[in-house]
């Protein structure tokens, strides 16, 4: 089988992709052009996907011969699961392997945040570190017994959860879609609503799935039911961030500060006006860039394919109803 691969990934799954009913297509340049990568497509039985190419309806129409897709994420908004389905393409992601270091990612902005540390840090090497010392500039705040308030408390939720419980003894409150009884009591944690996660966090960490309907879920509304301590942290999808109602909200001191991972649209452009604020750190995208995180993914999504060549079950489907068309 043809399997197209659009980007380069770790060795470790370059080395199971090496298997004798496999001819692995790579593109013969780094970026491609829509058409160009299409083209690949077309000639493909399936793909093992990096990056935010959009599958849609259109796109399997255009492409009747793929029927798999493994995604170099665990994300996979970017992908209409029902059309897939409908196509009969099976879809899958890669879960669990990156959720430790994701969560670190969220663990680190929210103390760059709290201790204002890229302001100070910029300070520093802008050669503004003045000898003048006063007692109650850019203070930051401890963390220790602040209520952490997690949005989506799956794999990662979770991991950032007993990150925050052992370093700082944080008390949890979540809003999920669906409740999680033992999780609740492993880590004590508090099921609330959104508008009680809102108003009595002072960490707010989004790990929620995205979906059309969570659109600018943190909008003006949002920020203004916050404490005006309150920092925000989001290593899931920039989505669910009103950015210039982020932007009206630092800059009026209605939150402490925020954290991204993510943003609407990436690259963040060098002139956006977040880029301008002094409260806030932004990361570019990096929430699973380590050696194991990235291995991991890259492992699982070979073994997708593999399965998916070897005519056996998917590991980490998502749509699984695909089989039942």
């Amino acid at each position: 089988m043809k399997i197209f691969l659009n980007k380069r990934i770790p060795e470790i799954g370059i080395e199971l992709l090496n298997h004798p009913n496999i001819e692995l297509i790579f593109p013969d340049k780094e970026e491609l052009t829509h058409e160009e990568w299409l083209g690949y497509c077309k000639q493909s039985d399936a793909l093992l996907s990096v990056g935010k190419s959009k599958f849609n309806e259109e796109f399997f129409e255009e492409c009747p011969n793929i029927k798999a897709i493994a995604l170099f994420s665990v994300g996979y908004d970017h992908v209409d699961i029902d059309a897939a389905t409908k196509h009969g393409v099976a879809i899958t992601n890669t879960p669990d392997v990156l959720s430790n270091a994701t969560s670190d990612t969220s663990f680190l902005l929210m103390q760059m945040v709290a201790r204002y540390a890229f302001f100070n840090l910029n300070k520093v090497r802008n050669g503004e570190w003045s000898s003048n010392f006063n007692p109650i500039a850019n203070l930051g705040q401890e963390l220790k017994g602040k209520t952490l308030g997690i949005l989506g408390l799956g794999r990662i939720g979770y991991e950032m959860a007993k990150k925050c419980i052992g370093a700082f003894d944080m008390p949890i409150i979540y809003h999920n879609r669906n409740r999680h009884p033992e999780i609740e009591k492993e880590l004590n944690a508090k099921y609330v609503s959104f508008d009680e996660l809102l108003e009595q966090s002072d960490v707010i960490t989004i790990h929620a799935n995205y979906t059309a309907k969570d659109q600018h879920k943190f909008n003006k509304e949002a920020f203004n039911k916050m404490k005006s301590s309150a920092i925000l942290v989001n290593t899931a999808r920039g989505g669910f961030v009103n950015e210039e109602d982020l932007y009206s909200a630092l800059k009026n001191g209605d939150i402490f500060g925020a954290g991204l991972d993510v943003t609407e649209k990436e690259p963040l452009a060098k002139n956006s006006k977040l880029n301008t604020l002094d409260n806030i750190c932004i990361f570019p995208h990096i929430g699973s860039a380590t050696v194991e995180a990235r291995s991991g993914m890259a492992r699982v999504a070979a073994e997708n394919i593999v399965a998916f060549v070897e005519g056996k079950k998917l590991p980490t489907i998502v749509n699984l109803s695909v089989f039942d068309n």
